[in-house]
């Protein structure tokens, strides 16, 4: 699915308003990304809490004009203020800097990003592939490279752009343990 400004109820069941609490942190090229999205849709597909065995939120942000660690934990600590309330863990990034820091986490190189789409984009699964923001001017922005089809269908599709099939392993593991009803694609031969 193409950027799109629709609004998606699936999302809207998740109660938290993270979206709306980032927005007001006016980081460059936002996205609410990753997990939080596709598990909140696996909940509501299989009739479970909104935000059952959500680990995190994701907060990726694009800012290529300053790469250090002092800016990028200057948005982290702005968001561990605007979310200390929540009963949630909020984990703000900027995608500028993967590369820096990548390789050593995850024994293969990142070559740099040059937006928050092509981090995204990198995700070990392609139901990872998604995000979604809130525009200045109310309307949510969905990113969906990959289409929202075999998410609501419970699909977990690897994605051997980047992360190494351990990676894609590990998580899908602990997400069948979650959602048993989940259908998990095996790595590419």
């Amino acid at each position: 699915m193409p950027p799109g400004r629709e609004r998606p109820g699936f999302l809207a069941r998740n109660k938290l308003k993270i979206l709306e609490r980032t927005a007001t942190l006016n980081l460059p090229h936002w996205y609410l990304t990753a997990g939080c999205l596709f598990q909140t849709v696996w909940n509501v597909v299989t009739d479970r809490p909104p935000t059952h065995a959500i680990k995190d939120y994701d907060v990726f942000y694009f800012d290529a004009t300053d790469l250090s660690w002092e800016a990028e934990d200057a948005a982290i600590r702005a968001g561990r203020e605007a979310f200390s309330d929540l009963p949630a863990d909020v984990e703000i990034r900027n995608e500028a800097r993967v590369h820096l820091w990548y390789e050593q986490k995850f024994g293969v190189p990142c070559p740099p990003h040059d937006s928050v789409e092509s981090a995204t984009d990198s995700f070990a699964s392609t139901t990872c592939c998604l995000g979604v923001r809130l525009e200045p001017d109310g309307q949510w922005r969905v990113y969906a490279p990959h289409g929202l089809t075999e998410v609501f269908n419970l699909v977990v599709r690897p994605n051997p752009v980047l992360a190494p099939r351990a990676v894609y392993e590990n998580k899908a593991e602990r997400w069948r343990r979650e959602w048993p009803d989940l259908r998990v694609l095996e790595w590419p031969g």
